[in-house]
């Protein structure tokens, strides 16, 4: 727990980068009737039946002390949708990175090693340098600010029926786009001195 708390409360380094990488399925869902538009005093109406459409998988990317996410839809969440996340955040996302300090959970599929599978020796271990993993122990996924950045799309825009990739990918675009144009950051308030003292009982 302390060496997430750690990183957390180093001062923003553009050459060494925290980021927070989480994940998050999606059940999509489509209408069977037509809704009603909303009119002058009459909210939109939605008929309380609905079509299952099938589910994907959100990969959720944010710099807490920049202000910057990337969310990305995919079909699964295999270890190697995982190995081509890594790629991106690498060469996509923090090209010009000397390090990027990873803080993520302990899934079973986030593992460096997925890289080896998915790509050639000598490409995976390019990936691999760059980037230094600080998971969040058993039971406390909750330290993963990545989680914040998850609730807070939620309320924008998953609240809602969405039928399709295509169009849950566009409406986060959106969404996303908006937060980091405003550059929406996190406040983030709990550090070591502070776990030692209210979670003590795990110190002994």
């Amino acid at each position: 727990m302390e060496d997430v708390l750690d990183v957390y409360e180093e001062e923003y380094n553009e050459k060494c980068p925290v980021v927070c990488f989480d994940e998050k399925p999606f059940q999509m869902l489509g209408d069977t009737r037509a809704a009603i538009p909303a009119q002058k005093g009459r909210a939109k109406r939605v008929d309380y039946e609905y079509k299952r459409e099938g589910t994907c998988n959100l990969f959720v990317f944010l710099e807490p002390l920049k202000g910057w996410r990337h969310v990305k839809v995919t079909d699964r969440r295999t270890k190697h949708d995982f190995a081509a996340c890594m790629k991106e955040l690498v060469d996509e996302h923090f090209p010009k990175a000397q390090r990027i300090r990873l803080v993520m959970d302990n899934l079973n599929t986030h593992t460096l090693g997925a890289l080896y599978e998915e790509y050639p020796p000598e490409e995976a271990r390019r990936i691999i340098r760059k980037i230094e993993v600080h998971y969040t122990p058993k039971h406390g996924s909750w330290l993963n600010m990545a989680e914040i950045e998850i609730s807070a799309l939620s309320r924008e825009c998953l609240r809602r029926r969405i039928p399709s990739q295509e169009l849950l990918q566009k409406e986060i675009n959106a969404c996303v786009k908006r937060r980091n144009d405003g550059k929406i950051t996190v406040g983030w308030g709990f550090f070591s001195k502070d776990a030692r003292i209210k979670m003590k009982h795990l110190y002994v």
